[in-house]
């Protein structure tokens, strides 16, 4: 067994039970320098870890629990936390309790540093390795890549879309594929999302008329303005002498229509506790921009497309004059 991977990986693997069968195979396996797994059963008052083997109980001193304990790097809850849960170990010999019973004195700590200097040592950027999710924050995940040791997903580098928080797409103890991002000194910055393909690839495995199964991440009111910008685009030459100077009253009226009833009836259904009342004193004014917009983009050469500037007026009704100090055309 001389492959690393996250803690709880081969807890229940044949080979594992298998080393720990008896006394005898445990023995093998110190004597072999095997990197074998069991569940922390008791943090004792000394902080020594309690593990159970099967046939007997492993003790995986204070000071041998961790990298970096020994030197005060790492504080004692990383310890405690283990309680129930696997731990990976060496084992470096056997004593007789008192009551003449055998323990097992096992060491995490050397399995770590194994796993450092055989392994993680010769890691690279782009290397992509498997990792177990430990813990969640704000500003991103931390995950085991091999015998316990913890590297940092940021929250930027782990899905190709923009989310809020990495409990949107991780949860604790998921196992998940990584790359190595960077490397400095010892530590080791993590990245998932280019695991997960462009959007291009990922659009590439299905064909037109599929049904698949999705989730829906948000809803943007600015896609009700899409359809009525793209018409305008569409038939760009006949609005813009429709709109323009000696433009057709009648159809200006009727374009202001169009928008009020669209957005009235689609912003509603967004904004179900919305006053009907004020909306449409809102939309009023709102209609009459929208048509600005179109006249403004027809005179400028529609440089921008029917979703940017979709994008553009939902920015403008949400944010009045704050869309100034920002860029609505920037990808989210």
């Amino acid at each position: 067994m001389s492959l690393y991977y996250p803690e709880g990986w081969i807890i229940d693997t044949p080979q594992n039970r298998a080393a720990m069968a008896n006394i005898s195979t445990l023995t093998d396996a110190c004597h072999e320098g095997q990197i074998l797994e069991g569940r922390a059963l008791i943090c004792d008052s000394a902080h020594n870890l309690i593990v159970d083997l099967g046939c007997m109980k492993g003790i995986i001193p204070r000071e041998d629990s961790a990298i970096g304990i020994r030197e005060g790097n790492v504080r004692d809850i990383a310890i405690i936390s283990r309680v129930n849960r696997p731990v990976c170990f060496m084992i470096v010999g056997f004593q007789k309790n008192e009551d003449g019973s055998t323990v097992a004195i096992l060491s995490r700590r050397m399995a770590q540093e194994k796993c450092m200097e055989e392994f993680i040592s010769a890691l690279q950027p782009g290397d992509i390795v498997n990792a177990r999710v430990t813990h969640l924050e704000n500003f991103g995940a931390f995950a085991d890549i091999g015998c316990g040791i913890i590297s940092l997903l940021p929250i930027d580098a782990i899905s190709i879309s923009r989310i809020d928080h990495p409990k949107e797409r991780f949860y604790v103890g998921m196992d998940i594929r990584v790359a190595v991002k960077s490397l400095d000194n010892d530590r080791i910055t993590l990245t998932h999302k280019e695991l997960l393909g462009t959007w291009e690839e990922n659009i590439a495995m299905f064909q037109t008329g599929e049904t698949v199964a999705g989730i829906i991440r948000s809803v943007e009111p600015y896609g009700i303005f899409v359809e009525i910008y793209t018409l305008a685009y569409d038939n760009a030459d006949l609005v813009e002498i429709l709109l323009g100077e000696n433009g057709d009253l009648n159809f200006m009226n009727r374009l202001k229509q169009l928008i009020r009833d669209k957005c009235l009836h689609d912003w509603m259904e967004v904004f179900r506790t919305g006053n009907p009342a004020i909306f449409d004193a809102y939309f009023s004014f709102i209609v009459s921009g929208c048509v600005g917009l179109v006249q403004y983009w027809l005179k400028t050469g529609m440089k921008e497309t029917p979703g940017q500037l979709a994008k553009l007026t939902e920015q403008v009704i949400r944010k009045g004059i704050g869309v100034l100090d920002t860029d609505p055309f920037a990808k989210v």
